[in-house]
């Protein structure tokens, strides 16, 4: 690593790649520093992003950190422990090794958490079958046995999202409140069965999931289950600069954490901007990636006002 840079990028996936790209395009000294956890690994496949369709996401990841190397970007795995003001250069980013760069701006992409339900199956088949998200998984899993595990008030919307990916839909309340009856009267016109009681855990049969076990001892089949994680976002860093997130709401119920920032990804704190799903949880990857691009550009602005300034002043002398 050198010593300065225009900018530091922490975080390496969708967006904090993008953002580099941009920037390295725009001449800009770059660094993105990559703990190399993106939330997506468990998936198979990146969807819903055009011209990628299908992509494994590390392959999706590999393309993008050459092509900001290509452009003269650097990319160093590591993770960064904290940033600090430092006077005229902008800012000090140390990382959890001790060592340390100064950046004139900040681009901090870390994402988020998905932080799911202690029931035993759940995080070991996350991303498989076990999904939360009908547009990144639903076409995968339409036609299938699909269980909707309620932990939380928008069980019934989400159950009747996924209706519309398969017929086969149970919604097992788990621990969430009952449905109204006008909801329980929506889901029954729709197919959605309802199933009362908590759930102990999931069958699985060899490599595929078999179904749902409830405490009862009763094995509900099933085939997939969607479960509502709480989205927390990855904010250590932006904490250490006197940022903290908010809760994200949805539906007047929270789902977890997010960043707040202008619509450039700009943040409270002058010098540093936000992209990503730790700005925006429901972001999918095409949409992190346009997050990166509308940051880099709008920091690659700031630098150029900056330096007119400078220049304007060392003239008048």
């Amino acid at each position: 690593m050198n010593e300065k840079y225009d900018v530091v990028v922490v975080g390496g996936g969708a967006a904090g790649l993008s953002g580099a790209l941009t920037l390295a395009r725009a001449r800009r000294s770059v660094l993105v520093v990559d703990a190399g956890d993106p939330r997506n690994a468990p998936a198979g496949h990146v969807h819903n992003y055009l011209a990628r369709e299908g992509t494994p996401p590390g392959e999706l990841l590999a393309a993008g950190r050459s092509e900001v190397t290509g452009y003269g970007g650097e990319i160093e795995s590591g993770r960064v422990a904290s940033a600090q003001r430092a006077g005229t250069d902008g800012f000090r980013v140390v990382l959890d090794d001790g060592r340390s760069v100064l950046a004139r701006r900040l681009l901090v992409t870390t994402g988020l958490v998905d932080e799911l339900p202690e029931i035993p199956g759940v995080a070991q088949r996350w991303g498989r079958d076990v999904l939360h998200c009908p547009y990144c998984h639903g076409w995968e899993a339409r036609d299938q046995a699909i269980g909707i595990l309620a932990t939380g008030p928008l069980a019934v919307h989400q159950a009747q999202m996924w209706r519309q990916w398969s017929a086969d839909m149970t919604l097992f309340l788990h621990t969430a409140p009952a449905p109204t009856a006008l909801e329980l009267e929506q889901l029954t016109a729709r197919g959605v069965a309802v199933v009362d009681g908590e759930v102990a855990g999931l069958e699985v049969r060899g490599d595929r999931l078999a179904g749902v076990r409830m405490t009862s001892g009763e094995i509900v089949p099933r085939e997939a289950v969607v479960v509502p994680p709480r989205f927390t976002a990855r904010a250590d860093v932006l904490a250490s600069l006197g940022i903290e997130p908010g809760e994200q709401e949805m539906g007047g119920h929270v789902i977890g954490s997010y960043v707040a920032a202008d619509p450039t990804g700009a943040t409270a704190v002058p010098g540093v901007w936000v992209a990503g799903n730790v700005a925006d949880p429901r972001a999918q990857v095409i949409v992190a990636a346009a997050a990166g691009l509308n940051a880099a550009a709008a920091i690659n602005a700031s630098l150029i006002e900056e330096e007119i300034e400078s220049a304007t002043k060392v003239a008048v002398r």
